[in-house]
């Protein structure tokens, strides 16, 4: 008895299997000339080119949030701003001994050259004491450039999570954004169609918006080396231009595997 449940289980595990493959590699005909290929396509989902959630790495309450959900920001650009009237104090601190310091060296610094008025040990102490407060001074420039959340990339702003007056604990989730300037159309398809691509080839893609389906072209900029272990599918990315931003992320379409695509030069 535990036998035939053992054979039945396995049976019912291969038509998993069979289920997702079908699923996820479909053979579509379309109208074609007489004696042309029937095009295979696959199923996939559209991803942004780049996505982070930031964060900071010290703990402050929201100050001034310059950009609103939504807005596109450039690289670099000052999202967040922590609250940093200390750090600015420290950083004025800090200068001052910084040129006290510089001041006392270059003087003794003029009297050992010039005199011999002092000792060799008290220059090299002036000099250790100028430089350890440089070094303190641009700890606290450092401190101060944390209190600022910055953009690691031009993109969109997708989500402000903490706004002005709240609590910001360390490396807690702030701001999310997304570059869809270019986006990934990534699928997964059996092993036998993988195994006719290659990286940097073209292929034409059918992305669907809502209203009517947008096609376009992108190459293969990854090509998994290995077969997922439960269902034998390879996963391939295709990258594809977006710069007017018709296609979201998000969208379900398809990928056309044959005819043969052409590569890039």
């Amino acid at each position: 008895m535990r036998r035939h449940a053992c054979k039945i289980l396995r049976h019912l595990l291969a038509l998993g299997r069979a289920l997702v493959v079908m699923s996820l590699v479909m053979v579509v005909t379309v109208p074609a000339a007489s004696g042309a290929e029937t095009p295979i396509v696959a199923p996939g989902i559209t991803e942004s080119f780049l996505e982070v959630t930031l964060s900071s790495s010290v703990a402050g309450i929201i100050g001034n949030e310059p950009y609103k959900e939504g807005e596109f920001v450039m690289n670099g650009a000052v999202v967040v701003e922590l609250d940093r009237k200390l750090e600015e104090l420290e950083v004025e601190r800090r200068k001052l001994i910084v040129d006290v310091r510089k001041s006392d060296f270059e003087g003794t610094q003029k009297l050992f050259t010039k005199t011999k008025g002092t000792s060799k040990e008290e220059l090299e102490k002036k000099e250790t004491e100028y430089r350890v407060a440089v070094v303190e001074h641009e700890t606290a420039i450092e401190q101060l450039r944390k209190r600022y959340i910055v953009t690691p990339f031009a993109g969109h702003i997708t989500e402000i999570l903490i706004h002005s007056g709240e609590a910001c604990q360390p490396y807690q989730p702030v701001v999310r954004m997304v570059d869809t300037r270019q986006c990934f159309f990534v699928s997964n398809i059996e092993t036998k169609l993988a195994a006719s691509l290659k990286t940097n080839q073209v292929l034409r893609l059918e992305i669907e918006t809502g209203a009517v389906p947008i096609q376009v072209e992108g190459r293969i900029s990854f090509l998994s080396p290995i077969a997922d272990p439960a269902s034998g599918l390879v996963k391939v990315k295709v990258l594809f231009p977006n710069a007017a931003g018709q296609i979201r992320p998000g969208l379900a379409g398809i990928v056309f595997l044959t005819p043969s695509p052409r590569a890039l030069p």
